[in-house]
């Protein structure tokens, strides 16, 4: 399993299996905001419940200050060409406070740190305008976009 990654003011770490389990199944959990989980957060909580493998990748958002997970982050393994995609979501709840590109930074440079990654890739739409500053805080740059989807990347 993957370790945690320490911000300023986030823990990023691996999702605990009893999160796993209450998030794919509806479950609050104790250490939640109240807000969390958002429908991304289940979509990965069931993709890690049905593929435990799936974990080396994601993490939970951990606000230090309160110690309540705000949100989830996640690199999406195995590399491929050298290149690793990443999503990542805040919940509404703590919004604007720069958690998302403080937690961003961290996992862009975590990936680009391991041997098989040159580059980081994510997708968004153009209308996220808050999701688009995000990606390009982090060293991210617009490299085209299909379907109403802009691809960003950090080469």
């Amino acid at each position: 399993m993957s370790s945690s990654l320490f911000t300023e003011r986030l823990i990023l770490r691996p999702w605990p299996s009893e999160d796993v389990a209450a998030a794919a199944s509806g479950r609050r959990r104790p250490g939640w905001a109240a807000d969390f989980p958002a429908d991304g957060d289940r979509v990965i909580a069931g993709l890690l419940a049905a593929d435990p493998a799936a974990a080396r990748g994601q993490r939970q958002i951990v606000e230090r200050e309160t110690g309540l997970v705000i949100g989830s982050i996640g690199l999406f393994w195995p590399a491929a060409d050298g290149a690793v995609e990443f999503g990542y979501g805040v919940v509404p709840s703590r919004r604007g406070r720069g958690h998302a590109t403080e937690a961003a930074r961290a996992v862009v440079a975590f990936a680009l740190a391991e041997p098989d990654v040159r580059t980081v890739r994510a997708g968004v739409e153009p209308s996220n305008a808050a999701s688009v500053r995000v990606l390009e805080k982090a060293g991210l740059r617009r490299v085209g976009g299909t379907g109403g989807t802009d691809r960003y990347s950090t080469a």
